[in-house]
């Protein structure tokens, strides 16, 4: 079994198209880090969710969501699951 975090991403009234490509490049990052494993919007456009692997324990992936510039502008909220997989 593996642990990976779920991460679902809920829009605010504050969201902003700026904000979404920033959180694009964020998202590069992490998969060029080999911590994304899957990504995508909801197609009713309120938010989406990613997949995190590769990290330490919840806090960790806490930490690494919060610089998620889709939180740091406001332009969205995040809930965080710790997701066993097989």
């Amino acid at each position: 079994m593996k642990t990976c975090y779920l991460v679902l991403v809920t829009r605010t009234p504050a969201f902003s198209d700026d904000a979404a490509a920033e959180h694009v490049r964020f998202l590069d990052q992490l998969r060029a880090q080999g911590q994304l494993v899957l990504t995508g919007g909801f197609s009713d456009k309120s938010g989406g969710a990613y997949v995190l692997q590769d990290v330490a324990d919840l806090a960790a992936a806490q930490a690494l969501v919060d610089t998620d510039p889709l939180l740091l502008r406001g332009s969205a909220t995040a809930r965080i699951h710790e997701w066993n997989t097989r």
